[in-house]
């Protein structure tokens, strides 16, 4: 019997061609056919059409910044009088991108349900396995035989950590050439932020407030990688996270959902583009689902405990515009979410993800993510294991093997769902097809790139530089001129080759970092330029310390460079302590006890508690982990070539004790209130002042300025007609009045003072970052709609609502913002 066996169009021909090799393949090398049998429907639970409205399918604010003037605008002031709270509902239908294929309308429905009935269930159980090649990236070490002896039998779906064309092509023929159907594999690595191009960590890319910088790193690793034979990536992360003592902030875009959720958006753009097929493209992976980022106590792998609100309210929007973004895949969190552990939680994976949000891709677990419900206390044992996962969504097994080594008993004791298995393989094989992989599996070998371009490395520097914030800049420190004669530049940074920062991929080692003082030299090529080291990393060895200070003495003014290695920040480094390690604050006290001026780098992974010495120092720029520009990023900064417009994208804390302080906490019964620090029973410590050292959204620049009172299209807008899909203008003018070229990052606000659930003190719901030359002014507006404004209710089926009342629009600077109008939804 001919596999296809009824006419096709041209182009349903050209999207079967890789079935058909692939059935060739077997035809002429298989003795017998595998045991066929019909693909069976999946029996879980379906989608419904629920009461109420059409799905919202935009979420949050847009903003561009057009050269017209506002429209007319609305008296700003105080919260409108109260008025009776009419909720209306917006019901949690499932939501997809207008580009999304109907359910049941994907080009590749027909070839992947041919190619299924075909299969026998051992090699269906294969699908879902991924093995581990040589570069451990967790517990257990790698599966380098394993994988070769699973991909001849055609008992393998993908392949973590290989990567080069020739090694990539040479399992693949395996894979492709000895097994039966020679099902191709797909190979999967983690590029979080650089495959041989290193860019700026993600949470410093999220310090840029711009998407297209996110979207730029995620675009150059994806033509490199896929020259290289890898098709997927573990990224982007969107873990929407309060807790800096989580090594894995570093990683994220910081305490804001809509700010996680613009920066995956983007990345995913970046990496797939419009084409999974295209040569420089690769599937994005959206993870780690959901709510790590609220690990208790900071702690990695540690519980969370979570409302259904808080879930829907602050977690799972990232992941949702991811989706919306097309993902192509999601990975499984560590994490327990209320009591059930995140790999085994059938109500986030199949009912949210899967039937609410109608995502087509597949779920991968983390690394022995389905092994690790056994120690959570929730699986009895690796069967048990299995069962659950499957059952629960996970679709791909990483590196343990309780799916393919219990599959079949469990299917023959009807323990899993035959047509949940054959979704999950569905799923496996649908992105495999959207790859181009069963039409050309192999990489070209002569068209593998081995190292980062001269543009990679600008767009790398470009977005460093773009991704810095300016802390503190008194009596205009910075930037520093480049007519000095003599400079130190000192710390156990200044000549660090080591600023990638973690995960930072293969290229990390073969392509180090630019280091500080090479760039400063670079820079100030006829000027006297000394370095000392001062204190080691660790902050322990301060036998150069007098060194530090006679270079500081020496020369007309210093840059010190402290912070935290990349090796104590990212996945299992959490710390209690997030100051400066050890003896570092002694050399910045050093060196400003010498009179002469100086100014502070920071490299880190995570917001660090300062000391007071922050309060003193003429000039403080964080730097994060720049990435293998770094050098050179921070001396665009220092001298000025580059203007900084970053903002910070977590709250610095004043202490550890104070944590979480993030700005969009909710309000309590007893509030703090700064007109009157005194009053004793509120919430707030009494040995540190109220809130953060540096608030979400704080930065500065070389000039000043100003953002008017917002000004809205209408004064009040009907709830019902929000959730028809009416919308309200937000319009601001930004003017610079200083005399540099500039950036602002116009940042709007939210808040709605009563509310059936208690809302945050305020939401992000849009931000541009905006160009405007020195005296110049521009017109940045924002739309708002019915996802804007309203929330989810604590129902675990999902409920919508828009309430009427007074919405309160804050737009300024950052999270401390004071200008507002206010809308009233009737």
């Amino acid at each position: 019997m001919s596999f296809i066996e009824k006419p096709v169009s041209a182009a349903e021909d050209d999207r079967g061609k890789g079935v058909a090799k692939c059935i060739a393949r077997c035809a002429s090398r298989a003795g017998e056919p595998g045991t066929a049998a019909e693909p069976r429907p999946y029996r879980g639970r379906k989608l419904t059409a629920r009461d109420g409205p059409p799905p919202l399918t935009t979420i949050g604010a847009t903003a561009v910044a057009p050269t017209a003037p506002a429209r007319a605008s609305a008296a700003p002031g105080g919260p409108a009088p109260a008025i009776e709270r009419i909720p209306v509902v917006q019901a949690a239908t499932p939501v997809s991108s207008p580009d999304t294929p109907p359910a049941g309308d994907d080009p590749y429905d027909r070839p992947v349900a041919e190619l299924l009935a075909r299969m026998t269930d051992e090699e269906k159980l294969g699908q879902l396995q991924q093995l581990a090649w040589a570069g451990a990236t967790g517990p257990g070490g790698t599966q380098t035989r394993e994988a070769e002896e699973a991909a001849r039998a055609g008992l393998l779906g993908s392949v973590l950590n290989i990567h080069g064309a020739k090694e990539s092509n040479a399992l693949q023929r395996i894979a492709v050439e000895e097994s039966r159907l020679g099902i191709p594999l797909v190979f999967g690595l983690d590029i979080i932020h650089g495959f041989w191009t290193t860019f700026p960590i993600p949470l410093a890319q999220a310090a840029s407030f711009d998407p297209a910088v996110s979207e730029l790193d995620a675009s150059v690793s994806a033509a490199e990688a896929r020259s290289n034979g890898v098709h997927w990536t573990f990224a982007p992360m969107m873990d929407v996270t309060s807790e800096p003592r989580w090594g894995r902030i570093a990683e994220s875009g910081g305490e804001d959902p809509y700010l996680n959720g613009v920066l995956a958006a983007a990345k995913v753009r970046g990496y797939q583009g419009g084409d999974l097929k295209a040569k420089d493209r690769i599937a994005a992976c959206a993870k780690h689902y959901v709510a790590y980022g609220g690990a208790e106590g900071g702690r990695d792998y540690n519980t969370v405990d979570v409302s259904e609100a808080r879930l829907r309210n602050h977690y799972l929007p990232p992941f949702k515009m991811a989706v919306d973004a097309q993902v192509a895949t999601v990975m499984a969190a560590f994490n327990t979410i209320s009591g059930v552990p995140a790999h085994g939680n059938e109500h986030t994976l199949t009912r949210i993800l899967k039937e609410d949000w109608g995502f087509d891709g597949f779920v991968v677990s983390d690394w022995s993510g389905v092994q690790e419900l056994i120690p959570h206390g929730f699986a009895a044992d690796g069967e048990d294991a299995a069962r659950l996962a499957l059952g629960a969504g996970v679709d791909m097994e990483m590196v343990s093997t309780h799916v393919v080594d219990h599959g079949r008993k469990l299917l023959g004791e009807g323990r899993i769902d035959a047509a949940r298995l054959d979704d999950a393989v569905s799923r496996v094989l649908r992105v495999k097809f959207r790859l181009g992989l069963f039409d050309e599996p192999y990489v070209p070998e002569q068209a593998e790139i081995t190292g980062p371009t001269p543009g990679a490395r600008s767009a790398a520097r470009t977005a460093a530089a773009r991704s810095m914030v300016l802390l503190r800049n008194e009596n205009g420190a910075l930037p520093l001129a480049k007519s000095v004669r003599s400079l130190a530049v000192v710390g156990p940074f200044a000549d660090s080759d080591d600023l990638q920062g973690t995960w930072a991929g293969p290229g990390a080692e073969k392509f180090r970092s630019v280091t500080v003082l090479d760039a400063v030299r670079a820079a100030l090529p006829d000027a006297t330029v000394t370095h000392a080291l001062g204190v080691d990393a660790a902050g322990r060895d301060t036998g150069t310390l007098p060194d530090a200070v006679a270079a500081a003495r020496a020369a007309d003014v210093t840059v010190v460079v402290v912070g935290e290695s990349p090796d104590i920040s990212g996945e299992a480094n959490s710390r209690s302590d997030i100051g400066l390690p050890g003896r570092q604050e002694e050399l910045i006290a050093a060196v400003a006890a010498t009179g002469k001026p100086y100014v502070v780098v920071l490299v880190n992974g995570r917001p660090l508690t300062l000391g007071e010495w922050a309060d003193a120092a003429p000039a403080v720029l964080e730097a994060w982990h720049p990435g293998m520009e770094a050098g050179n990023a921070v001396a665009d900064v220092l001298f000025g070539d580059v203007n900084p417009g970053g903002r910070l994208p977590s709250s610095f804390p004043r202490t550890v004790g104070q944590i979480p302080v993030n700005y969009n906490h909710e309000r309590t019964g007893r509030p703090y209130d700064p007109a009157d620090p005194d009053q004793r029973y509120v919430s707030r410590y009494l040995d540190v002042p109220d809130g953060p050292r540096y608030p979400f959204g704080h930065g500065l620049g070389y000039t000043t300025f100003t953002i008017s009172e917002p000004s809205l299209s209408r004064g009040s807008v009907g709830a019902r007609a929000l959730r028809d899909g009416e919308t309200v203008e937000v319009a601001v003018t930004v003017r610079n009045t200083g005399e540099r070229d500039g950036d602002e990052v116009v940042q709007l606000y939210l808040h709605d003072p009563v509310a059936s659930i208690v809302q945050p003190v305020r939401r992000l719901r849009g931000f541009s970052r905006v160009t405007v030359g020195a005296g110049k002014s521009t017109t940045v507006r924002f739309t708002l709609g019915a996802a804007d404004f309203g929330f989810w209710t604590n129902d675990p089926d999902g409920r919508f609502v828009v309430e009427e009342g007074a919405v309160d629009i804050i737009v300024g600077a950052d999270s401390t913002a004071t200008a507002r109008a206010t809308l009233k939804i009737v």
